[in-house]
């Protein structure tokens, strides 16, 4: 039985819900954004760039977003690339021209932020000279360019969407190259030709960057229904996270304040998505990993291979202790547990219940590494299942032990449990009243 939450139901007219990454991302948010776009006159994005990835499945037809919201798909939907949001101009133009060749109607739709920061080539280049310098000690990013954006974003050398707009690009792009060579003599940047690119980035966008927080607080006021996503996850966040092997933002509920300019009063309905396993790539430490059977039929059946690296995601058990961390930090007001099917036919399957260090049973999840190494995972054991589960709709139609590994998590967590994901297609999916 879950606990009473706030009785946010989502897409309240006159508040934001909120969908967050409960675990270290890629856990499926973008079946639940495309699921509740339909619903949804506004879709923000909140933090991050184009590291993130989010897959709808339609028909036959497969959508990889990386830095435009899902809700994309539904031609009444206004999409909004929030401040928060490190925008790199080469990657979201090819994310437009895939919507061009599937006839998906955007150009009156995208808003971008004029306050967002822009990620350009030369931050991807100074990730991956970091990474590569790391060594040993790489903290294994996508070299997607994001620490380094989001550094020159806190150290005031950044530009932003606006400069662009203005007499100012020139100068402040010029100067960032330079600091970036001043510690990297070997990167090697054509200055006038990146000018060049985003003069004509300018003509073609210039009607879709606008005031974002103005527009964000005047759709609130007429009561429109609005849903904001997150990239990335609790445990990449920048404080909270398994640092330092976490992204360079926040992508906890706190980040959609800040991401977007709207106050925490606004925020309704706070949605956590979590796998019904789990799973992450890069470094650091995994306490649930599993590298034997069970964790390769994770792999191979939940094709688990990163959105926008290709890179295999490392696979293990739910972890509870985890996931109420996420709880904890954002109030999730109910949980869509996905990828239930990727467990059919284990014989058994385990949950991790608690963490032992040194005798001592843990109240939370720990910040130092050093301790999250050397952690003793206590784990219940459920028995699986055989059956194929994909064509099920129905809570009731589900194995009697699938219901049970479900209901179990539910009590475990103590949040309600409203949508399970049973497969990859955009309708595999059941929804629970809770």
């Amino acid at each position: 039985m879950a606990d009473k939450r706030p009785d946010y139901k989502p897409l309240s007219k006159g508040c934001v819900t909120a969908i967050v990454g409960g675990q270290w991302g890629d856990e499926g948010k973008g079946k639940i954004i495309d699921l509740l776009s339909k619903d949804a006159d506004v879709v923000a994005r909140y933090n991050g760039g184009a590291n993130a990835g989010h897959t709808i499945i339609v028909g036959k037809d497969k959508y990889a977003f990386h830095l435009i919201p899902s809700g994309i798909l539904y031609d009444k939907t206004q999409c909004i690339i929030g401040n928060g949001v490190v925008l790199h101009f080469p990657s979201l133009v090819k994310e437009l021209e895939m919507l061009d060749s599937k006839g998906v109607n955007w150009k009156n739709r995208l808003k971008i932020s004029d306050r967002a920061h822009v990620l350009f080539d030369a931050h991807c280049q100074v990730d991956g000279l970091m990474e590569s310098e790391a060594a040993a000690s790489k903290i294994g990013t996508t070299r997607q360019g994001i620490g380094p954006c989001y550094a020159s974003k806190a150290s005031r050398k950044g530009v932003r969407v606006c400069n662009l707009l203005d007499d100012s690009f020139s100068d402040r792009f010029k100067n960032l190259i330079s600091d970036f060579q001043k510690r990297w003599s070997n990167l090697s940047v054509d200055v006038d030709e990146q000018i060049a690119l985003y003069q004509k980035y300018v003509a073609v966008f210039k009607d879709n960057i606008i005031d974002t927080v103005d527009y964000m607080h005047q759709a609130l006021k007429d009561g429109k229904k609005i849903l904001i996503e997150g990239a990335n996850a609790v445990m990449l966040d920048l404080d909270f996270g398994t640092y330092p092997f976490v992204t360079s933002s926040s992508p906890i509920v706190g980040g959609a304040c800040t991401g977007l300019g709207i106050p925490p009063h606004k925020i309704g309905a706070v949605i956590g998505i979590v796998k019904a396993y789990t799973t992450r790539v890069g470094e650091g430490p995994f306490p649930t990993e599993n590298k034997e059977e069970p964790g390769k039929q994770m792999l191979t059946v939940g094709h688990e291979y990163g959105t926008t690296t290709g890179r295999e995601r490392r696979c293990g058990w739910l972890d509870i202790v985890q996931v109420k961390y996420a709880d904890v930090l954002n109030g999730f007001t109910a949980l869509a547990l996905l990828k239930l099917d990727v467990l059919s036919g284990l014989k058994e399957i385990k949950i991790a219940v608690d963490y032992i260090h040194k005798e001592k049973k843990l109240r939370s999840f720990p910040a130092s590494l050093t301790v999250l190494k050397e952690v003793h995972v206590v784990y219940e054991t459920l028995p699986g299942w055989s059956e194929d589960i994909t064509a099920v709709r129905k809570f009731n139609d589900l194995p009697e032990n699938a219901q049970k590994y479900v209901l179990r998590v539910e009590e475990l967590l103590g949040v309600p449990i409203q949508w399970i994901g049973v497969g990859a297609p955009r309708d595999a999916i059941i929804e629970r009243n809770v």
